[in-house]
């Protein structure tokens, strides 16, 4: 039996990966931050709390990743845990730091030191292209990050590379394009639009807001996703690699797939901050736009090339976005019933 780690366990992605992996017939532990009672509530969802073992883990304190690596014989380790949210990361950009970049090296560098028989994922993420340098972006694109967040991942990205190329260590980046799923957290734009949808179509009247409706996104399922990450690590030699869907879709279109999920005609009017969408077969506005949603650098496009994905590790993915987000609203709108 194999054992893995997974920081970040109770997210959305690492309650997709606890559940594959105990699928595989792993022992799965999970890395928590020190809470007087964690929240497992994506773990409670898919069944598969009562199967991992929980760590108090904080990636800000070194000492306490000494000893969880020290004391746990440790085959792979997936580093899913981050400040994830982008718009947080002008707000909290030293926290972002400390989390999402030196984490990674005070992890790599104790494996390194205490266990290097451990293969290490790290989730690096789409927003490192950020002011996108080439149309579709893949593993060789050059990274121009527009956001502390970005900035952050970046560092992580490269210190990955650069321990497996200095120790030869068996450690590889997921450089993952936006995947969602009912399970993703309430303040990304995917789950505030099919939440919001959700409450409109329960009789709620109050009108989404919204920032850049013109941001395009490559969009897929979490539950995929996490499948890719584990193939990487399944590979005889480390790599980096991209996963995304090769589709990408505006923030409109996202918008209008999961309301027509939900049963309604969604008509769009306006341009820029004055543009509105209302349920024709209700009359009621279900969207309008709010200038304090702008990032203050926006990433305007981002589609993913899988091409490596897809012939070094016959990864694919399997959900589409217009399924993705009919999954996610009709989701919500069950759990508001």
């Amino acid at each position: 039996m194999k054992t893995a780690f997974i920081t970040g366990i109770t997210g959305q992605d690492g309650a997709y990966l606890a559940k594959f992996l105990l699928e595989k017939g792993y022992k799965v532990h999970g890395g928590v931050r020190r809470i007087s009672q964690p929240e497992t509530t994506r773990l409670d969802l898919l069944g598969v709390t009562n199967q991992v073992e929980l760590h108090e883990f904080d990636l800000a304190e070194q000492n306490n990743i000494f000893r969880v690596i020290r004391d746990l014989e440790i085959d792979e380790f997936y580093n899913l845990a981050a400040q994830s949210f982008v718009g947080a990361s002008w707000e909290l950009p030293i926290y972002t730091a400390d989390v999402d970049a030196m984490a990674v090296v005070k992890i790599l560098d104790t494996i390194r030191s205490l266990s290097p028989q451990t293969r290490f994922y790290q989730a690096s993420t789409s927003e490192m292209f950020g002011l996108v340098q080439e149309v579709p972006q893949s593993e060789t694109t050059r990274l121009y990050p527009r956001s502390p967040y970005g900035v952050a991942k970046v560092y992580g990205h490269y210190i990955t590379m650069n321990y497996r190329e200095s120790f030869d260590m068996h450690a590889s980046s997921g450089i993952l394009f936006n995947h969602e799923s009912p399970l993703r957290g309430k303040e990304f734009v995917t789950r505030k639009i099919t939440l919001g949808l959700a409450a409109l179509a329960r009789g709620g009247d109050a009108a989404i807001e919204l920032g850049n409706m013109d941001a395009k996104r490559d969009w897929g399922f979490a539950g995929d996703y996490v499948e890719g990450m584990w193939h990487m690590l399944q590979q005889d030699v480390p790599d980096d690699y991209v996963l995304a869907t090769g589709v990408t879709t505006t923030i409109r279109d996202f918008f209008t797939a999961a309301g027509t999920a939900l049963g309604m005609d969604i008509e769009w009017s306006g341009e820029g901050e004055d543009e509105t969408a209302t349920d024709k077969k209700s009359g009621k506005q279900v969207m309008k736009v709010n200038p304090k949603f702008y990032r203050p650098a926006e990433v305007d496009l981002l589609i993913g090339d899988p091409t490596k994905a897809l012939t070094k590790l016959g990864w694919k993915p399997k959900v589409t976005v217009n399924e993705l987000a009919e999954m996610m609203a009709k989701s919500d709108y069950d759990a508001l019933g």
